[in-house]
This record gives structure tokens, C-alpha cells and sequence, in this order.
């Protein structure tokens, strides 16, 4: 009993620091939703490639993912110590970026480094939910620090929309508070109770996919969101270019640009995403998957094919009530299917195919839409996500007949 009253108590301190990290962390989010590729546009002028590749780094990032816990195993560290050093990558790019304001090499370098660490650690926390938080409300936990992210998101891209329109050449500040933001993170990790995986004697790089081979579920959800993910990820690349560029009929500033992008969808991802925990954690897995699909096939058709400015705010609104459920089900749905001392390394597997179809996402975006039109990228995106939906009714059959004969 006193054991179980301790775990518990550490509980409740992790949820509390991760509470506290969700500040910054969401104050770092307006990097990817908005600010790294407008300030590319309207300060640099960078081409589509450059565009491209400041979108795709955090892709990256994802895509080595799957190395970092088999370097973890092998060095015996900690998951806290782990994601200490990354942070500190990731506000090393920031300032790189911010201390050289004239030079877009610079800059692309800079961002790109951040965003890689960024998105580098994530397959970390998935560990940290697994082994800290109860099963019975994990979504709801999670939810409850995902509203708190959001809400500091929707601040942050709402001053430093207004702060860009009024002092659209003093971007370097915004870095510096990015940076910090990194900083700030990793103390509230360092924090926390230290998480040791079972170290490893040598590196296997890909050992981790050997649970694809074994767990048949775990391999179709897989293949499923590899195609519900790039037709997302197609559609995400060139939100901000979409409205941004003048090309394309809006040319909008950067507060209208930062409202539309990041604070209408984050507006709704926070009024929302309690909810979404509170489902995750009561219905099937495959039925809430399906919804949430639903409603990020009618934002992208809605946003790149309506036509007129509110068609972009309610597009974005939906794709921001998608978000949120995606957003638990992204970061959680292994916990469901993985052993315990196995979740980070289905978690790197997941956020490693995530990083394929993310890196390969923005360059094809950008390409469709500078040679066609952002309204055929829409159409492929929600066309995928279609397919996607399709692809796990079979597994949505068969887990509701296995809780019936339950």
C-alpha cells in the first residue's frame, strides 16, 4: 500500500512539472503553425526549396527518432538526461538564428536544427505518460496539459502576430524567447523522475521494427496512417504559403496570417481536446480514429476549396477539433498496444514513419501547388484520408466483435 500511495504522489508531481512545461511547449508550437515559414516569406523571401525545407526539418526529427532510444538503451542514460541535451540543441538553433538576422542561410540552418530537436525527443514522452500516468484517465491527463499548451500557443501567436505587424524587423526577439522556451522545457524535464530503459550491450538501429513484424494491429494502423498522415501533411505544408502568398489570391499580414493559422485551430484544439481525452479513454480506439479522420477530410476540403476568407477560418477550425483528437490518439495509442518496457520503442517506430511522410510532404506540397493549384493539394490530401478510413474498417470490425464476445 505504501508503495502504490508513493507512485501515486510521484504521479501527481510529473502531471504538475508537466503542466508546467506545457507553457513553453506551447509557446514553441507557433514555430511550426506559423512563424518559420512566414518570417521566411516576408522577410527572407525564400524560394519554395527553402520553404520546403524549414517545413520538412521537424520531419526529420521525427525520422531519427527511431535511433534515439536504441542510443538511450546503449548508453544507459536517462530519458530526462536524453531530452535535456536535445532541448539544448534545439535552443542552440534558435539563437544560432536569432544572433544573425541579415543571413537566410543562417536562418534556415537555425530553424531547421530547432525544429529537428523539437520533434527528436518525442517517442521520450511517450514513455514518460506510459510509466507515470494510470491507464483509467492517461487521455484525460494528457488532455488536461494539452489545454494548457494551446491556450499559452493561441497567446503567444496572438502577440507575436501584433508584436511582427508593428516591429516586422525586430523577428530576432521572437527566436530569443523560442530559445528560452527550449531551455525552459528541459529544466521541468530534468525535474522529473528519472525514466531508465533496460540498457543494451551493442546498438541495433532498427530493432525497434521488429515489433512491426510481430503485431499484426500494430503493422495495419501503421500502414493506414502512413496514408492518412501524408494527405494531412501534404495539406499542413502550405496552410501558411496558401494564405500567405499573394500568388494565390489572400497575401494576408502576418497578425491576420497568424490568426487564422494558429489561433482559430488552437482556439478550438483547446476548447476541445478534453473532451477528446475523455473519449480516447471510454470508446473503442478504431471508432474515435475514424471520427477524427472525418473531420480533418472536411477541413482541408473546406479550407483549400471554398473560396472566400471565413471558408479559411472554418477550415482551419475544423482541422483544429481534428488536431486535438489526433493529438492524444497520436501521442497515445501505443500505450493501448504496447508492453510497458516496450513503448518507446513503438512509439519511435510510429514518429519515424511519421518523419518519412513529413519529410517527403512539403517538397511535393509546395511543388503541386506552385505548378497546379493549393486546391489539387487539398483534393489528394482528403483523397488519402479517404483511403485511410477505408483501410482500418476491417480492423474497426474486428475489434467490435471481439468486445462483444468479451
Amino acid at each position: 500500500m505504501a508503495e502504490s500511495v508513493a507512485e501515486s504522489d510521484w504521479n501527481v508531481r510529473t502531471f504538475r512539472l508537466e503542466l508546467l512545461r506545457s507553457i513553453p511547449a506551447g509557446v514553441i508550437e507557433t514555430v511550426g503553425t506559423t512563424f518559420a515559414v512566414f518570417l521566411a516569406v516576408s522577410v527572407f523571401g525564400a524560394s519554395q526549396t527553402q520553404k520546403a525545407v524549414l517545413v520538412a526539418s521537424a520531419s526529420v526529427g521525427l525520422l531519427l527518432s527511431l535511433f534515439v532510444v536504441q542510443f538511450i538503451r546503449r548508453i544507459g542514460c536517462s530519458i530526462n538526461d536524453a531530452f535535456c541535451f536535445i532541448a539544448g540543441l534545439s535552443a542552440t538553433g534558435f539563437l544560432v538564428a536569432a544572433l544573425n538576422p541579415e543571413s537566410l542561410v543562417v536562418y534556415l540552418m537555425g530553424i531547421s536544427v530547432a525544429q529537428l530537436g523539437l520533434t527528436l525527443s518525442l517517442p521520450l514522452f511517450s514513455q514518460i505518460y506510459r510509466r507515470h500516468y494510470p491507464d483509467i484517465n492517461r487521455g484525460q491527463l494528457f488532455a488536461v496539459t494539452g489545454m494548457v499548451r494551446k491556450g499559452a500557443a493561441v497567446l503567444a501567436a496572438l502577440g507575436f502576430g501584433l508584436w511582427l505587424r508593428e516591429h516586422p524587423g525586430d523577428f530576432p526577439a521572437l527566436l530569443g524567447i523560442y530559445s528560452l522556451s527550449c531551455v525552459l522545457m528541459g529544466v521541468c524535464v530534468k525535474a522529473m523522475d528519472p525514466i531508465k530503459l533496460r540498457k543494451t550491450v551493442g546498438v541495433r538501429l532498427f530493432d525497434a521494427f521488429g515489433h512491426v513484424r510481430e503485431d499484426r494491429p500494430f503493422r495495419l494502423i501503421l500502414i493506414a496512417w502512413m496514408v492518412l498522415g501524408f494527405g494531412n501533411l501534404l495539406c499542413f505544408s502550405i496552410f501558411v504559403e496558401f494564405i500567405a502568398n499573394p500568388d494565390y489570391g489572400y497575401g494576408l499580414g502576418a497578425d491576420q496570417a497568424s490568426f487564422i493559422t494558429t489561433i482559430t485551430p488552437e482556439a478550438c484544439f483547446l476548447v476541445t481536446v478534453l473532451l477528446w481525452g475523455f473519449v480516447f479513454d471510454r470508446m473503442n480506439f478504431f471508432i474515435v480514429r475514424v471520427v477524427i479522420n472525418l473531420f480533418f477530410i472536411a477541413a482541408v476540403l473546406v479550407f483549400f476549396l471554398g473560396g472566400e476568407l471565413w471558408t479559411l477560418y472554418l477550415g482551419l477550425a475544423l482541422h483544429g477539433i481534428g488536431k486535438a483528437g489526433g493529438n492524444v490518439a497520436w501521442s497515445l495509442w501505443v500505450t493501448k498496444f504496447a508492453k510497458a518496457e516496450h513503448v518507446a520503442e513503438y512509439m519511435s517506430v510510429h514518429t519515424f514513419l511519421t518523419g518519412c511522410r513529413g519529410t517527403a510532404a512539403p517538397f511535393i506540397g509546395f511543388t503541386v501547388a506552385a505548378a497546379f493549384s493549393p486546391q489539387l493539394v487539398g483534393v489528394i490530401g482528403a483523397s488519402l484520408m479517404i483511403i485511410s478510413t477505408l483501410m482500418i474498417w476491417p480492423l474497426l470490425k474486428e475489434s467490435l466483435g471481439g468486445e462483444k464476445e468479451a
